[in-house]
């Protein structure tokens, strides 16, 4: 079984080939030290077979790496903290493709998430109607049962609002969110309503983006920053394509799309602000 999500495990993979270099030991040599075949070494590091957080100690003791922020920080990276349990939408497997598990995962697990939207309403804060018409619309020709199931994980990956402690939601939408009228105007009405009743919320900040901004720097497209506790080192960046998603890792990469947020929170609403704006929209006003 492969533990967490595959961005995860080549950083892991990485971080392990480095160390093993760095004790100057071929990876057959390594192997030996802990008791496997030289294959498994190999697939642990290019990220293709997930470790258990055992596997990981073995290593780092054969690596003779002390650092305990480092081996935290590994550990993290092989789902130490989930227990080896299983979870929720491994129940999905059969419908989501890895690339929206490995979102999943990474949602789940992440402290705080930053994202900019530009057309739809975040998933995390969508009723089950505008799910069920952006789910129609994004998936094409479905059957029904498959669309519930697909509405059903939506909704579901909606607790991380409601865990202890919950994820902590920054987001910034453009006024296209608010005014593009997903399901027709009653749906939308509810939708709204939604965000009103989320921008309340203590771990829920909405920033909108009007109109009169003009052209801004999140205009090529959303993005989603996920941060995770203790450690900025595996926060990653997340970008939608139609068939496949991008997992943006790199230290300047991480950089500028956290520059990038921060200038799209200046040229925002404030969070007062576009509760009112919000509303307002909402009322017709």
């Amino acid at each position: 079984m492969q533990h967490g999500p595959a961005v995860r495990r080549r950083k892991l993979g990485a971080e392990l080939r480095a160390l093993r270099t760095g004790a100057g030991l071929t990876s057959g040599e390594a192997a030996r030290l802990v008791g496997w075949h030289q294959s498994k070494v190999s697939r642990i590091e290019t990220g293709t077979s997930g470790v258990k957080p055992s596997d990981v100690r073995l290593l780092l003791d054969a690596y003779g790496v002390e650092d305990r922020q480092l081996r935290e920080l590994l550990l993290v990276l092989s789902g130490a903290r989930d227990g080896g349990r299983d979870h929720w939408w491994q129940a999905y497997r059969g419908v989501l493709p890895p690339t929206y598990r490995d979102f999943i995962s990474l949602e789940s697990q992440a402290s705080a998430m930053r994202t900019l939207e530009t057309s739809v309403v975040p998933g995390l804060l969508q009723t089950p109607e505008y799910a069920r018409a952006v789910t129609r619309a994004a998936v094409g020709a479905v059957d029904e049962e498959r669309l519930d199931t697909l509405v059903e994980v939506r909704l579901a990956r909606q607790d991380v609002l409601r865990s202890d402690p919950p994820l902590t939601l920054s987001a910034v939408l453009d006024e296209a969110v608010l005014r593009r009228e997903v399901g027709g105007p009653e749906v939308m009405f509810r939708q709204l309503e939604r965000l009103v009743e989320a921008a309340r919320l203590p771990q829920v900040r909405l920033q909108v983006l009007p109109f009169s901004a003009g052209a801004h720097i999140g205009i090529t497209g959303p993005f989603v920053i996920f941060s995770f506790p203790s450690t900025s080192d595996l926060d990653v960046v997340v970008l939608d394509h139609l068939t496949s998603s991008l997992y943006l890792e790199r230290k300047e990469d991480l950089q500028a799309y956290t520059e990038a947020f921060d200038s799209l929170r200046i040229h925002a609403l404030s969070p007062e602000d576009s509760l009112d704006y919000i509303a307002a929209i909402k009322d017709g006003a």
